[in-house]
């Protein structure tokens, strides 16, 4: 198998498995908690459940096995999951690591999504969050001891029930085994165990003894996703339901001048046309109607007319301009090496990179829906922050945060525009739902954003500016590099702000710039403010910062005439080991430098950590028609333990394209006149089966706590790419997306 681990690694690494304190799940400091809930309006214990009989005082919400697991009479066990699952497979990874500590016969696990209970927050980070690839790196332990602690729970109904000792006793796929021949399923155990106290503490398993954790693992939803069986958030179905959508400004924060909704009302189907506010202080009217297509219809008859003159109107050409001459600007500087050297070394690069807006652009469109009553409201929807979005639904409201329940649905996709810094997804339906009320319907509200909505008027990944001035000798041994960029702060304004903008400068917009490589750099960093709404997108900061400085080091090695692996494995030296490690298993794997390729064909290298994951892809590529053509990409990843293997492999496929498809033609947003020109995939690019390209993944055996996978895979993708259209054309590719000349 392409990502397999090899069997006869695994023991060696196992045996060597998990330094982490086990003593429980770490925190934040409760006085920075305090400051970040207070921020938010995060309420704390909402929806509290009753925890297994009378549970330890010292553990925490989560950290009791009733919030979690359900075990059905017939052994069936429900695994919770505390993450949203938009395709990551968390909801496979999470049940296998909580069922590997129970004991649980896999072929009956189960998973489903949690809500905005304090026990689904993040046990290291204290909200509710499903971003940064952090699912499995932060509840590695959290669920290991959960499924630890509900076994124990089991094997003590089990031995009460028959009158011995627990040490006569042990588990194995579901059942409890006891002397003589004595044995019980967890069913038949589940009810008593309930009623037990919670052990505070727990003894896990040696890793040698792991047999669901490791193993390529097929994904629960798999089925249900392959037959178009999978219910996602957009498929919610309430008695009654009524679904809204909402015509928006064509510029960010623009309001109405005029409305004419006579001709709308007259559409049958048609319950109401409502003026509501939106994100950024804008004004939008939403049509609610007996279901999508009558809403549609609706908002299509709608005579709009919007008052932009108070708003700025971004356009693309000359928000180019200004990026330009800000690069030339003093500003505040995040890295400040002498560049002295730079003026008489022996061999000196200049380079500029531009980097467009990009969409999330999401198969599944956003959607919310939302059931009031006079002192609660109901949510389901795709949240990546189900605590956030809560407590800004009640405010929304006039509700306590208590009083709102988030039912977290599957979602399809999301890259990170389900987690805004202003829940403007909830926020907005909620109000809807809230005016929809005060006209009589008494009917919950499903709002709908269609793809066009949201391509027009969401979030995006900031453009950014790049510029660099690099002085180095004939060995490749940098002795200045002087880098400035430029480009929208994503975490201004949010509660992120005070702890990760210093000096002015957001961390996300650095993360990848220099590391792991011995450089003496001046980095300067600005961050103009503009009337375009920016938000995380897959990988973040590396989505462009890898790039730039992979494709610089392979300038260099070209520069200096030397192979662009040997090149980056001399600047890792022993400091690097995965980095090294990952990019060796590429190359190896590859064939790099053995395999002869077709003519026309060569080719690129890049690798690049984030989110303490690291990935190197060797890839082969041409070009036909003026066009870049990748064919084959060859991954080595560094993740420290594979949880599951199958899902690695899928979601390093998954970033790679996406990771492709920032080089295609037409992969960009851009503005004219403030008016985002782009709609749909027919005018925004995202990668087609027929270029997809073969792929290898390969894992490096570990079996130190693992690290994620949702995001490491994109940022080394577009790099490796370019480096190989490089070699081909003799010109440095220094846009995204891609522009090659004939």
């Amino acid at each position: 198998m392409l990502y397999n681990i090899d069997e006869s690694e695994r023991p060696r690494a196992l045996q060597h498995m998990l330094k982490r304190d086990h003593t429980g799940p770490r925190t934040l400091p409760r006085r920075s908690f305090l400051k970040l809930a207070g921020a938010t309006g995060l309420a704390i214990g909402a929806y509290p459940y009753t925890a297994m009989g009378q549970a330890a005082s010292t553990l925490k919400s989560t950290q009791q096995p009733s919030a979690f697991v359900q075990i059905a009479s017939n052994g069936e066990v429900t695994v919770t999951i505390n993450r949203l699952e938009f395709g990551q497979g968390v909801n496979t990874a999470l049940p296998m690591i909580l069922a590997e500590e129970l004991d649980a016969d896999w072929s009956l696990v189960r998973s489903k999504h949690g809500t905005n209970d304090i026990a689904y927050a993040d046990p290291l980070f204290g909200i509710h969050l499903t971003g940064g690839s952090h699912t499995i790196k932060n509840s590695f332990t959290q669920y290991r001891e959960l499924g630890a602690r509900a076994r124990a729970m089991l094997l003590s109904a089990a031995a009460a029930r028959w009158k011995v000792e627990i040490a006569m006793l042990r588990t194995e796929a579901g059942t409890v085994l006891g002397p003589g021949n004595l044995k019980l399923g967890y069913g038949e155990l589940a009810d008593a165990a309930m009623a037990l106290p919670v052990p505070a503490t727990v003894t896990l398993k040696d890793p040698k003894d792991f047999r669901i954790i490791g193993r390529p693992t097929q994904r629960l939803d798999a089925q249900a996703k392959s037959s178009g069986r999978q219910d996602f958030g957009i498929d919610m179905r309430l008695p009654g339901q009524l679904t809204a959508v909402v015509a928006r400004p064509p510029v960010f924060g623009a309001r109405l001048a005029s409305l004419d909704d006579s001709a709308a009302r007259t559409i049958k189907g048609v319950k109401a046309v409502l003026r509501v506010p939106l994100n950024s202080g804008a004004e939008g009217v939403a049509v609610v109607a007996d279901g999508y297509w009558q809403a549609t219809q609706g908002r299509d008859a709608l005579k709009l007319q919007w008052n932009t003159s108070t708003v700025e109107k971004v356009d693309s050409e000359k928000q180019l301009a200004q990026y330009r001459e800000l690069a030339d600007r003093p500003g505040p500087r995040k890295l400040d090496a002498d560049m002295a050297p730079l003026a008489t070394a022996p061999l000196k690069l200049d380079a500029e990179f531009v980097f467009p807006y990009l969409a999330h652009a999401a198969m599944e469109p956003l959607n919310c829906t939302v059931r009031l009553s006079d002192d609660r409201a109901e949510i389901w929807m795709g949240s990546q922050s189900a605590g956030l979005d809560a407590a800004a639904a009640a405010t929304a409201l006039g509700l306590k945060s208590e009083q709102v329940l988030v039912n977290v649905q599957m979602s399809g996709g999301g890259f990170g525009r389900r987690f805004s810094s202003t829940s403007d997804v909830v926020v907005e339906a909620c109000a809807i739902a809230k005016a929809a009320r005060a006209t009589g319907l008494e009917a919950p509200v499903r709002t709908i954003w269609s793809r066009e909505d949201d391509m027009k008027g969401g979030f995006y990944r900031p453009m950014h500016l790049h510029r660099a001035r690099i002085g180095f000798d004939e060995h490749g041994n940098v002795l200045a590099w002087d880098h400035v960029i430029v480009g929208q702060s994503i975490l201004a304004g949010t509660v992120f702000a005070a702890s990760q903008i210093k000096n002015g400068i957001d961390v996300s917009a650095t993360e990848g710039m220099r590391e792991p490589y011995p450089l003496p750099m001046r980095l300067t960093v600005h961050h103009p403010k503009l009337n375009v709404p920016v938000l995380w997108w897959r990988s973040v900061g590396s989505t462009h910062t890898a790039f730039v400085m992979e494709a610089l080091l392979d300038e260099i090695a070209r520069a200096t005439k030397q192979d662009p692996v040997d090149y980056r494995m001399k600047l890792f030296g022993n400091k690097h080991p995965r980095h090294r490690d990952a990019l060796q298993l590429a190359v190896d794997k590859s064939g790099y430098g053995k395999t002869p390729l077709p003519d026309g064909h060569a080719w690129g290298v890049a690798v690049h950590e984030s989110f303490d994951s690291v990935v190197a892809y060797v890839v082969e590529a041409s070009i036909k028609n003026s066009q870049p053509v990748l064919h084959k990409v060859t991954a080595g990843v560094h993740c420290n333990l594979a949880v599951n293997p199958r899902t690695i492999e899928a979601q390093v496929q998954g970033a790679a394209i996406m990771g492709m498809s920032m080089c295609l033609a037409g992969s960009s947003i851009t503005l004219k006149d403030g008016v985002v020109e782009q709609s749909n995939y027919g005018d925004f690019t995202v990668a087609r089966i027929t270029s997809t390209p073969a792929f290898a993944v390969h894992i490096v055996p570990s079996a130190d706590p693992p690290t994620g996978m949702g995001e490491p895979g994109l940022p080394p993708l577009a790099p490796a790419f370019a480096n190989a259209i490089t070699r081909l054309t003799g010109k440095p590719v220094r846009q995204l997306p891609f522009n090659i000349e004939s």
